[in-house]
Parts: structure tokens; sequence; C-alpha cells
């Protein structure tokens, strides 16, 4: 195991949980500038901030700018009445136990709600700057001492006179390594250690509307104590010990050692992050712990077995131990021990599940469990994400629906990609009314609003009322021994195979390689192609591949690829940036100090004119068909019947356009596998794909996708980029 960690956490015991009360108070008075919360363009200027990042690419997160409103000091505030009028323009929010006299209604300071969210109504500048370390209940490092979680807090200066706020916190292992966001912001520090910059937005824009935003170290990285584990125990169990202090169930300790408890909030807890930070969100959801109310986590793990690879098919190796190491910047020798625990547990000899990965498993793991689950999520997931690819969303959402879970979801055409960065202004107003609903009850629409927002095309957006779509109709496609593809089955007796056979760099074929010249044959693949639709519609969900085969060697790597055949212009989800272009103009949302400013580089759609896509993928080897943690080679010669999910989709199949299914062996692009040379064997008529579709425009009841009638000439040679892997 790495690490240890220590029992069975301890029950609740912390100060009880306090209604947020509301009650008619007055609008705020004297604002200069825009509308709260409006966005300006600003020039770019110079400003400090952090080294960037040595990798290709980053997410980015982006802030408003306001004046004046938030800078004023509390007795000015206090002198305009701003936040005890009553007038029934706007609603105040109180920051203490509820009830109370009239004359605590004057002194206390208030969060003003309006048009059903929170006003910046607190000065940012002025805002309270600490850190904190919470003890927690792991010694990942193996030193006889429990690990120690550094949080760098910003807070209203109202908290110190009596206003208590919800938290938002972004746990992270990436604070003095790769950085943050598209500009790879890191935090830094005064001469006493305590916090000056906070990359992102969250702070800029939340803080001056009543909420204290936390960036927590990751065990084992930047200031925190410990080591590493890549997504396993000790890494989730010290975010949930942060959440224990903020509801007053855990300790922690200043600098110099003096204890401090966590009087100024009220303990609601939300918890956000893009990737790793994302992931931590999941998982300290994962451990029932009582005082988070809420997670939005973007292109987030669920599982971090099926993050490394797919049915026994490795997509990368030595993963656990050279992830713990980009973000251990600490010297190496410190995590030698667990390093070594984690190279042994992911097992990457075999790529089989086992005990390791069940540490690392938030769905139905030894320390973490779907079922523990209470707190309600946002969720965004690209659905051509080729580093946190979407079926660790798809069964992680699934999951929690079947707990009956509040729940909302973006789901965008890009790679790896921020929503900051795709749909900035929609995105800032969502989460804010996400934020007010779900920490401070604030009676908005959000949860009004249709559950899934969907982008189909380049910024082109619909709603649903949920994902998948309840309305959706499988439609099944049948291969022919022909190379057709549609609705009828192929006759008894028909076959084709095969070989899983090395290419020319020994690792297989690129799906480039794959998807070239479908109707001619090829030794390495076999293409099954339809004739033009007949209608559009719109794939949505998961699609489901089963196969007869049989094999000449104990066991094969198989990919399987739903490719849609047709001129359109798509996102480039493929190409530099994942599907996003950086520009050099900046917009701001919320304030900014001289050290932290609220502005970031804007960002546009990248689009690519092209005739053919890679709809679906999934890879099987096949002797993992019926299980992950104990593989059975097949009998050569045996036909066996195994069935997969490629990773889930949201994509419109235009009319005129043709579908494909293509079966091949190792894909050089999405796996570090040894091709294993085998000759696999395909039973037609017991093979298909299935995949939910949606009517399009035209009003079909269900995809009719012909058989080709007359002869097609496909793209002979196709080039298709590997997207870059972006950890963060």
């Amino acid at each position: 195991m790495p690490g240890r960690w220590a029992g069975n956490p301890r029950p609740p015991t912390g100060r009880p949980e306090t209604p947020v009360p509301v009650g008619p108070f007055a609008e705020h008075k004297g604002n200069s500038c825009p509308n709260p919360g409006g966005v300006r363009r600003v020039a770019p200027f110079t400003r400090r901030r952090s080294a960037r990042s040595l990798c290709p690419r980053r997410d980015h997160l982006l802030i408003s700018r306001r004046c004046g409103l938030a800078r004023r000091s509390l007795r000015r505030t206090r002198r305009t009445a701003a936040l005890a009028v009553l007038t029934g323009a706007a609603v105040a929010v109180a920051g203490g136990a509820a009830g109370g006299t009239a004359a605590m209604a004057r002194t206390v300071p208030k969060i003003v709600v309006k048009d059903g969210v929170t006003q910046p109504v607190f000065s940012y500048k002025d805002a309270i700057r600490e850190h904190v370390y919470v003890q927690s209940s792991v010694d990942s490092d193996r030193d006889g001492k429990p690990d120690r979680i550094n949080v760098d807090i910003i807070r209203p200066k109202e908290t110190e006179q009596g206003l208590k706020v919800p938290v938002i916190m972004d746990e992270s292992p990436y604070y003095d390594n790769l950085g943050r966001g598209n500009e790879g912001e890191k935090k830094t520090y005064d001469a006493n250690g305590n916090p000056v910059k906070f990359p992102l937005f969250y702070d800029n824009y939340f803080v001056p509307r009543g909420y204290a935003f936390l960036a927590v170290d990751m065990d084992g990285t930047t200031r925190s104590d410990g080591c590493p584990v890549s997504g396993g125990p000790t890494d989730v169990l010290g975010g949930k010990a942060v959440v224990d202090w903020l509801n007053g169930r855990a300790k922690a300790f200043r600098a110099d050692g003096t204890p401090v408890k966590a009087t100024w909030t009220t303990g609601h807890t939300g918890m956000i992050g893009k990737s790793y930070d994302g992931t931590l969100a999941n998982g300290v959801a994962a451990t029932g712990v009582q005082g988070l109310d809420t997670i939005v986590p973007i292109s987030a793990i669920s599982s971090w077995y099926d993050y490394s690879r797919m049915n026994g098919v490795k997509y990368w190796t030595d993963e656990q131990p050279g992830l713990a190491d980009v973000v251990d910047t600490d010297p190496p020798a410190k995590c030698a021990a667990v390093n070594a625990g984690l190279d042994e547990g992911e097992d990457d000899a075999t790529g089989n599940y086992n005990a390791y990965w069940k540490t690392a498993n938030y769905l139905r793991g030894s320390v973490t469990h779907v079922g523990a689950v209470h707190a309600s999520i946002f969720a965004i997931h690209g659905v051509n994400d080729l580093n946190v690819k979407d079926n660790q969303f798809a069964q992680w959402w699934q999951a929690l629906a079947q707990r009956g879970i509040t729940r909302k979801v973006w789901l965008h055409q890009r790679g790896h990609v921020d929503p900051f960065d795709i749909r900035r202004d929609d995105w800032v107003n969502t989460l804010h009314k996400w934020f007010d609903h779900e920490l401070m009850k604030v009676p908005n629409d959000v949860l009004k609003q249709p559950r899934a927002d969907i982008e189909v095309g380049p910024d082109q957006w619909i709603t649903q009322p949920d994902w998948p779509p309840k309305g959706a109709r499988t439609t099944i496609l049948r291969p022919r021994a022909d190379g057709s593809l549609g609705d009828q089955r192929a006759p008894a007796g028909a076959t084709a195979s095969f070989t899983d056979a090395a290419g020319p760099q020994n690792a297989g074929y690129t799906e480039g390689d794959m998807v070239s010249d479908p109707t001619t044959a090829k030794p390495f693949r076999l293409a099954f192609t339809s004739g033009p639709l007949q209608q559009t519609g719109r794939l949505s969900g998961t699609p489901d591949v089963r196969l007869s085969v049989k094999l000449d060697k104990p066991t094969s790597n198989v990919t399987a690829l739903l490719v849609d055949y047709g001129t359109d212009t798509r996102v480039d989800y493929l190409g530099d940036g994942s599907g996003i272009t950086t520009l050099t103009t900046e917009d701001c949302h919320g304030e900014s100090t001289p050290a932290d400013d609220a502005c970031y580089k804007q960002t546009k759609v990248s689009t690519i004119t092209s005739d053919v896509n890679v709809v679906g993928r999934g890879w099987l080897d096949v002797q993992n068909a019926a299980s992950l943690s104990d593989p059975k080679p097949v009998t050569p010669g045996k036909y066996y019947s195994v069935r997969w999910q490629t990773l889930s989709q949201e994509y419109v199949l235009k009319k005129g356009h043709r579908l494909a299914l293509v079966l091949a062996g190792t894909d050089a692009d999405n796996n570090t596998e040894t091709p294993t040379g085998a000759t696999v064997t395909v039973d037609l008529s017991a093979s298909s794909i299935r995949f939910p579709v949606v009517a399009g425009q035209d009003g079909m009841s269900a995809l009719d996708v012909p058989e080709p009638k007359a002869a097609w000439t496909g793209p002979s040679h196709v080039t298709l980029p590997r997207q870059e892997r972006t950890l963060y």
C-alpha cells in the first residue's frame, strides 16, 4: 500500500449546521462601476506573474474587474446603510446564527443578494490572507507523524466582525510545479508565508460576494507534508481533513504551532477544480464527509484504473510513480519507498485491476465509494478529452443518478479544456448561481434550468432535460462480408480477419492508418462502411461493441472505432490547444490587487475542416473480456463473445455522411502495448455496434443507415495528430 492511513474517521462532532437566514434588506447604493459582475474588455498590460509551465498547454480561468464599491471601508459601508436599509430591492444573508436582535442586524456585516445572486460588497484588497496547517489522519511519508496539510486562505475582512461565510476550496498538487490555468499561475507569498497571489479567478470573484476561498496543497505537494500517491487514499484523506477542520472536527495550527479554529465559516464547503483538482473533489465527496455540500469536478477522474487503462489495455506505463514525481518537488529520496510501492501496485506487466487500484476507485473502492456521496455535483467534461477520457465522467454521473444526487452537467467538444476558456461569461454566471444556491441556499433558477448543456458543434450549444437523453433510440449496425455496414445481419458463416500487427514503429498502427482508404482491404484492420445517411441524428451516450471472435493465440489487443466520413468543419480537438486558441486580448472577472489581478487572456474555438472524424473509440485485451482482475487466456480456434463500451460521445451524424466500423489491433496513438501478432477472426453474423440516437431536425424517429448501393472511395491518406497530454 502506498503510505498508510488511520482508522475509521470520527463521527461528526463539530458545530451544528445553522440555516442561513434571508431577509428583505436594501440594495447597495452608490456604485459607480458597471453592473456587478459585468465584464469589460481591457488591453493587455504588464503584471506580476509566476513562471509559466513548460508543458505545452494549460487550462484557463478568467475574471471580471470591478472598481470602487467593494473597496470602501466598513465604516463607509455602514454610513451609507448599504447593507441594512429596508427597501425590498435586495436580500441580505446573515453571516452568523439565525435570528438575533435588531441591534445585531445593524452591527453584523451582511451578505447581499439581488436577482438571485450574491453581490460584490466586500473588499478584495482588504481581505484577510493567511495560511494554516491542518492535521490529517494520514502519515503518507511514514515519518511517524500525521501529515499536515497547508491551507492558504482568503476571506472577507468582515469575518473578523461576526460575518460567517461558506468556503470554495480548490485542492491541487500543481501549485508549485505546473501551475494552474492557461497562463500557468502559481501561488506567491509574503515574507511571513501568507499568500499574496492565488491562481485562477475564484478568489477575485467570490470573496467580494461573501465567500472564503481556500487553495489547498494536496498531501505530499508544495507546502504540505507527506508523499503524493497519484489519487490514492492519502491524497484524498488530506482534503477530507480540511473539510473536517472547517466543521470543527480536526485540528489546525499556525506556522508557530498555535492552534487555530475556523470560527469565521458556516462550514458549508464546495470543492472545485480541473483534472487532478477535480479528481480530488470526487474523491473527498466519496468519503461522505459532512460539510462538503457540493463539488464542481472539471475533466475529473472517478477511477484511476480507468484513467490508466481500458479493459486491460494500457494507455500509459509508469503512470502512477511518474505522476507522483511530477507533482512532488521535494528531493527524490524522501518518497522513494512510496514511489516504489506505486510502481509495484499499478502492475504494468499485466494491465489487470487489483487491490492497489481499488484504493484509488471512487466508485467502488476500499476507502471511497459512490454510495457515501451526498454532495451535489456540477460536472464539466470534454467528450473528446483523450487525457481524462469521458468514461470517467459517464460512469460517475450514472452512479450518482442512481442515488438521486442533485446534478448538473456541461459537455463540450474540446479536449482537456476548462469551461472558462470555452464559454466564459456563461460559465462564470452559472457557477455563481450554483455556489449561491448550494452553499448559501439563495433561491434562484439554477436547478430549474435544463440539467444538461451540450456543445454539438463549434460554439453550438443545446440543452436537454438530462444526460443521456431518455428519448434516445438504439441504432444497431452490423458488418457484412462485402465490407458494408447496415441494419441487415450477415449470413451464417460469414467471417473476416485482421492481425494485431506491429506496424512501422513496432507499436501497432495509428488511427490515421486505420481510417485511411476504408474500402481497400488491409491486413491490420477491417473497415465496414455504410451508404449515405438519409437523415440527420445525434449520437448521445455510449456506443456498445459486440463481437464474436476467435484467435490463433491466447490473447490479442482489439481496437474498435466508429468513424464519420463526410466533409465538415469541426472542433479541432486533436490540434494544438485541444480545441482552443489563446488570444492577446483580455477580460476580467472579479477584483484585482497589484499582486493578483483578475484579468486573463481570452480564447476562441479552434476548428478544422476535414473529410473524416473518429467518433467513438474503445479498446480491449481479449483475455480480460470477462474480468479485469482475473484474465482468462482464450483457447486458440474457439469462438468467444466479447462486449465492451467505447468512450461516450455527443456527435451530430449528418445527412449525406457515411458511418464506418473499424476493427484493428493495437492503437499506436492511444495504447502502450506490444502487439501480440495474433490473427483475429470475426464472426460477422454475431457482431454489431449499437449506439443511442436522438432525432434530428428532420423529425426522424430512428436513424436510417443504408448499406452502400454504389461504389465509393474514402480518403486515401489520413493523418490525425496525437492529442497533447496536458496533465492539468
